[in-house]
Protein backbone atom coordinates (compact mmCIF):
# COMPACT_ATOMS: atom_id res chain seq x y z
CA UNK A 1 0.00 0.00 0.00
CA UNK A 2 1.47 3.59 -0.95
CA UNK A 3 1.65 5.70 2.01
CA UNK A 4 0.25 9.32 2.31
CA UNK A 5 3.35 11.66 1.41
CA UNK A 6 4.04 14.10 4.27
CA UNK A 7 3.09 17.71 4.22
CA UNK A 8 6.18 19.69 3.65
CA UNK A 9 7.39 22.21 6.37
CA UNK A 10 7.30 25.43 5.05
CA UNK A 11 10.72 26.83 4.55
CA UNK A 12 12.20 29.30 7.28
CA UNK A 13 12.01 33.05 6.32
CA UNK A 14 15.89 32.72 5.94
CA UNK A 15 15.94 30.28 3.70
CA UNK A 16 13.44 31.80 1.50
CA UNK A 17 15.45 34.40 0.93
CA UNK A 18 18.48 32.25 0.49
CA UNK A 19 16.64 30.47 -2.02
CA UNK A 20 16.18 34.15 -4.32
CA UNK A 21 20.05 34.16 -4.37
CA UNK A 22 22.28 33.27 -7.38
CA UNK A 23 25.35 31.82 -4.80
CA UNK A 24 22.71 30.25 -2.12
CA UNK A 25 23.23 33.17 0.71
CA UNK A 26 22.23 35.94 1.13
CA UNK A 27 23.98 39.28 2.49
CA UNK A 28 23.16 42.64 3.19
CA UNK A 29 25.48 45.36 2.87
CA UNK A 30 26.41 45.56 6.01
CA UNK A 31 24.70 48.31 8.71
CA UNK A 32 26.45 51.42 9.63
CA UNK A 33 24.31 51.92 12.47
CA UNK A 34 23.01 49.40 15.31
CA UNK A 35 19.26 50.42 14.76
CA UNK A 36 19.51 49.63 11.20
CA UNK A 37 21.06 45.83 11.96
CA UNK A 38 18.58 45.43 14.40
CA UNK A 39 16.04 46.21 11.90
CA UNK A 40 17.56 43.81 9.27
CA UNK A 41 17.50 41.17 12.05
CA UNK A 42 13.66 41.78 12.71
CA UNK A 43 13.35 41.41 8.87
CA UNK A 44 15.69 38.02 8.81
CA UNK A 45 14.20 36.06 11.72
CA UNK A 46 11.14 33.70 11.22
CA UNK A 47 7.82 34.02 13.60
CA UNK A 48 7.72 30.12 13.15
CA UNK A 49 11.07 28.41 13.44
CA UNK A 50 14.81 29.32 15.19
CA UNK A 51 16.72 31.52 13.04
CA UNK A 52 20.22 30.55 14.20
CA UNK A 53 22.79 33.65 15.44
CA UNK A 54 25.41 31.94 12.79
CA UNK A 55 22.97 32.72 9.92
CA UNK A 56 21.90 36.12 10.96
CA UNK A 57 25.74 36.66 11.34
CA UNK A 58 26.98 35.64 8.09
CA UNK A 59 23.66 37.42 6.32
CA UNK A 60 24.68 41.11 8.09
CA UNK A 61 28.24 40.31 7.92
CA UNK A 62 29.14 41.10 11.31
CA UNK A 63 30.25 38.13 14.24
CA UNK A 64 28.13 36.19 16.40
CA UNK A 65 28.73 38.20 19.64
CA UNK A 66 27.31 41.10 17.84
CA UNK A 67 24.05 39.43 16.82
CA UNK A 68 23.72 37.89 20.12
CA UNK A 69 24.01 41.25 21.80
CA UNK A 70 21.21 42.25 19.64
CA UNK A 71 19.23 39.47 19.89
CA UNK A 72 19.53 40.59 23.94
CA UNK A 73 18.09 43.49 22.75
CA UNK A 74 15.31 42.58 20.98
CA UNK A 75 14.31 40.08 23.31
CA UNK A 76 14.20 42.39 26.09
CA UNK A 77 11.72 44.82 24.20
CA UNK A 78 9.08 41.57 23.33
CA UNK A 79 10.46 41.60 19.83
CA UNK A 80 12.09 38.51 19.51
CA UNK A 81 11.95 34.75 21.87
CA UNK A 82 15.59 33.72 22.41
CA UNK A 83 16.07 30.07 21.25
CA UNK A 84 19.37 27.36 21.78
CA UNK A 85 21.81 29.01 19.25
CA UNK A 86 18.90 31.54 17.95
CA UNK A 87 15.91 33.48 17.67
CA UNK A 88 12.34 33.29 17.06
CA UNK A 89 10.63 36.78 15.46
CA UNK A 90 7.17 37.61 17.90
CA UNK A 91 4.19 37.46 15.85
CA UNK A 92 2.85 41.14 16.31
CA UNK A 93 -0.05 41.92 17.27
CA UNK A 94 1.02 45.36 18.71
CA UNK A 95 2.55 48.25 17.91
CA UNK A 96 6.36 47.67 16.65
CA UNK A 97 8.52 50.69 17.51
CA UNK A 98 8.88 53.19 15.24
CA UNK A 99 12.73 53.36 14.81
CA UNK A 100 12.18 50.11 13.06
CA UNK A 101 9.18 50.77 11.08
CA UNK A 102 10.76 54.04 9.36
CA UNK A 103 12.40 51.23 6.58
CA UNK A 104 8.94 49.53 5.93
CA UNK A 105 7.28 50.30 2.85
CA UNK A 106 9.95 53.27 2.57
CA UNK A 107 9.55 54.54 -0.93
CA UNK A 108 5.89 54.02 -1.53
CA UNK A 109 5.30 55.99 2.10
CA UNK A 110 7.66 58.90 0.28
CA UNK A 111 5.44 58.82 -2.78
CA UNK A 112 2.16 59.11 -0.63
CA UNK A 113 3.96 61.77 1.21
CA UNK A 114 4.83 63.90 -2.11
CA UNK A 115 1.63 63.53 -2.92
CA UNK A 116 -0.58 64.46 0.31
CA UNK A 117 1.64 67.54 0.29
CA UNK A 118 0.36 68.47 -2.50
CA UNK A 119 -3.06 68.77 -1.22
CA UNK A 120 -1.90 71.91 0.75
CA UNK A 121 -2.64 75.45 -0.18
CA UNK A 122 -0.38 78.34 0.92
CA UNK A 123 -1.23 80.06 4.02
CA UNK A 124 -3.15 76.94 5.15
CA UNK A 125 -2.89 75.62 8.72
CA UNK A 126 -2.08 72.01 8.89
CA UNK A 127 -2.28 69.24 11.64
CA UNK A 128 -0.30 65.72 11.55
CA UNK A 129 -0.55 62.45 14.34
CA UNK A 130 2.81 61.26 14.30
CA UNK A 131 3.54 58.27 12.17
CA UNK A 132 6.17 57.24 9.78
CA UNK A 133 3.90 58.05 6.83
CA UNK A 134 2.91 61.48 7.76
CA UNK A 135 6.51 62.41 8.28
CA UNK A 136 7.17 62.33 5.16
CA UNK A 137 3.94 64.32 4.39
CA UNK A 138 6.02 66.73 6.74
CA UNK A 139 9.24 66.48 4.80
CA UNK A 140 7.91 67.15 1.61
CA UNK A 141 6.34 70.63 3.18
CA UNK A 142 9.33 71.72 4.98
CA UNK A 143 10.90 74.33 2.01
CA UNK A 144 6.70 75.56 1.91
CA UNK A 145 6.33 79.10 3.24
CA UNK A 146 3.26 80.60 4.82
CA UNK A 147 2.09 77.31 7.08
CA UNK A 148 1.29 76.94 10.09
CA UNK A 149 1.82 73.19 11.58
CA UNK A 150 -0.26 71.69 14.24
CA UNK A 151 0.79 68.18 15.69
CA UNK A 152 1.11 66.47 18.67
CA UNK A 153 4.17 64.04 16.85
CA UNK A 154 7.82 65.24 18.54
CA UNK A 155 10.13 63.50 15.48
CA UNK A 156 7.57 66.26 13.16
CA UNK A 157 7.92 69.08 15.57
CA UNK A 158 11.99 68.56 15.55
CA UNK A 159 12.15 68.45 12.23
CA UNK A 160 10.22 71.83 11.30
CA UNK A 161 11.29 73.29 14.29
CA UNK A 162 14.52 73.96 12.24
CA UNK A 163 12.33 75.40 9.37
CA UNK A 164 12.03 79.37 10.14
CA UNK A 165 9.48 79.46 7.68
CA UNK A 166 7.13 76.96 9.15
CA UNK A 167 4.84 78.25 12.02
CA UNK A 168 4.88 75.34 14.21
CA UNK A 169 2.86 74.14 17.27
CA UNK A 170 3.45 71.18 19.12
CA UNK A 171 1.42 69.84 21.80
CA UNK A 172 1.60 69.02 25.28
CA UNK A 173 1.10 65.46 26.85
CA UNK A 174 2.49 62.34 27.64
CA UNK A 175 5.56 60.99 24.98
CA UNK A 176 5.45 57.32 23.85
CA UNK A 177 8.58 56.24 22.80
CA UNK A 178 7.15 53.73 20.53
CA UNK A 179 5.86 56.08 18.79
CA UNK A 180 7.21 59.42 19.32
CA UNK A 181 3.74 61.01 20.23
CA UNK A 182 2.71 63.22 23.00
CA UNK A 183 -1.15 62.21 23.99
CA UNK A 184 -3.48 62.41 26.97
CA UNK A 185 -5.30 65.35 28.57
CA UNK A 186 -2.63 68.04 28.28
CA UNK A 187 -2.72 67.01 24.42
CA UNK A 188 -6.17 66.94 23.57
CA UNK A 189 -6.84 70.55 25.25
CA UNK A 190 -3.82 72.49 22.96
CA UNK A 191 -5.80 71.07 20.02
CA UNK A 192 -9.16 72.23 20.37
CA UNK A 193 -7.62 75.68 20.47
CA UNK A 194 -6.72 75.66 16.73
CA UNK A 195 -8.96 75.28 13.89
CA UNK A 196 -7.00 73.21 11.18
CA UNK A 197 -7.81 73.17 7.52
CA UNK A 198 -6.30 69.92 6.46
CA UNK A 199 -5.04 67.42 9.36
CA UNK A 200 -3.11 63.94 8.40
CA UNK A 201 -3.98 61.27 9.64
CA UNK A 202 -1.28 58.29 10.24
CA UNK A 203 -3.15 54.54 11.49
CA UNK A 204 -2.23 51.07 11.95
CA UNK A 205 -5.28 50.02 9.83
CA UNK A 206 -8.18 51.43 7.79
CA UNK A 207 -11.61 49.66 6.74
CA UNK A 208 -14.51 50.43 5.14
CA UNK A 209 -16.58 49.53 8.25
CA UNK A 210 -14.19 49.87 11.18
CA UNK A 211 -12.82 53.21 10.52
CA UNK A 212 -9.19 54.12 11.55
CA UNK A 213 -7.60 52.40 14.28
CA UNK A 214 -4.29 52.18 15.88
CA UNK A 215 -2.55 50.21 18.81
CA UNK A 216 -2.91 52.42 21.47
CA UNK A 217 -5.88 54.15 23.25
CA UNK A 218 -4.42 57.76 24.32
CA UNK A 219 -2.99 57.88 21.30
CA UNK A 220 -6.91 57.37 19.55
CA UNK A 221 -8.65 60.03 21.68
CA UNK A 222 -6.18 63.00 20.93
CA UNK A 223 -5.77 61.99 17.07
CA UNK A 224 -9.27 61.83 17.09
CA UNK A 225 -9.57 65.65 19.12
CA UNK A 226 -7.00 66.53 15.82
CA UNK A 227 -10.33 65.09 13.56
CA UNK A 228 -12.53 66.97 15.14
CA UNK A 229 -10.66 70.13 14.70
CA UNK A 230 -9.90 69.89 10.89
CA UNK A 231 -12.06 70.97 8.13
CA UNK A 232 -10.76 68.38 5.86
CA UNK A 233 -9.12 64.93 7.32
CA UNK A 234 -7.04 63.05 5.17
CA UNK A 235 -5.23 59.11 5.86
CA UNK A 236 -2.02 58.62 4.42
CA UNK A 237 -0.84 54.99 4.58
CA UNK A 238 0.66 52.52 2.24
CA UNK A 239 -1.39 49.72 0.93
CA UNK A 240 -0.67 47.31 3.62
CA UNK A 241 -2.84 49.14 6.42
CA UNK A 242 -5.54 49.13 3.89
CA UNK A 243 -8.87 46.69 5.36
CA UNK A 244 -6.68 46.10 8.87
CA UNK A 245 -8.63 46.50 11.97
CA UNK A 246 -6.10 47.56 15.02
CA UNK A 247 -7.35 47.60 18.84
CA UNK A 248 -9.34 50.75 19.40
CA UNK A 249 -10.71 53.23 16.89
CA UNK A 250 -9.40 56.82 16.10
CA UNK A 251 -12.81 57.86 13.54
CA UNK A 252 -15.39 56.40 11.61
CA UNK A 253 -15.00 56.08 8.17
CA UNK A 254 -17.46 58.52 7.33
CA UNK A 255 -14.95 61.25 9.23
CA UNK A 256 -12.18 60.62 5.98
CA UNK A 257 -12.57 63.19 3.11
CA UNK A 258 -9.44 61.60 1.72
CA UNK A 259 -7.19 58.39 1.68
CA UNK A 260 -3.89 58.79 -0.17
CA UNK A 261 -2.20 55.79 -0.47
CA UNK A 262 0.29 53.87 -3.08
CA UNK A 263 0.04 51.89 -6.35
CA UNK A 264 0.86 48.70 -4.71
CA UNK A 265 -3.10 48.64 -3.00
CA UNK A 266 -4.97 45.93 -4.66
CA UNK A 267 -8.64 46.21 -6.41
CA UNK A 268 -9.88 43.69 -3.94
CA UNK A 269 -8.41 46.43 -0.67
CA UNK A 270 -9.56 49.53 -2.69
CA UNK A 271 -13.49 48.19 -3.66
CA UNK A 272 -14.73 48.95 -0.16
CA UNK A 273 -14.10 52.20 -0.25
CA UNK A 274 -15.75 52.86 -3.58
CA UNK A 275 -18.41 51.14 -2.01
CA UNK A 276 -18.40 53.72 1.10
CA UNK A 277 -17.65 56.73 -1.22
CA UNK A 278 -14.62 57.87 0.31
CA UNK A 279 -12.33 59.08 -2.18
CA UNK A 280 -8.81 57.09 -2.72
CA UNK A 281 -5.78 58.55 -3.90
CA UNK A 282 -2.86 56.75 -5.87
CA UNK A 283 0.48 57.52 -5.32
Amino acid sequence: MRLPALPRKKPSRMAEMKGSSQDGATRYARPRHRVERLRAILNLTDPESTTAVDELASALSVSSATVRRDLAQLASQGLVLRSHGGAVRVDRGYELPIRYRETSQAPEKRRIGQAAAALVEDGAVVGFTGGTTTMEVSRALATRRDLTVVTNALNIGAELALRPNIRLVVTGGMARSASFELSGPAAERTIQDYNIDLAFIGVDGVDSNSGCTTHNDSEALTNAALVRRAARVVVVADHTKLGQVKFVKICDIDAVDLIVTDSGASEAQLAPFGAAHIEVKLA
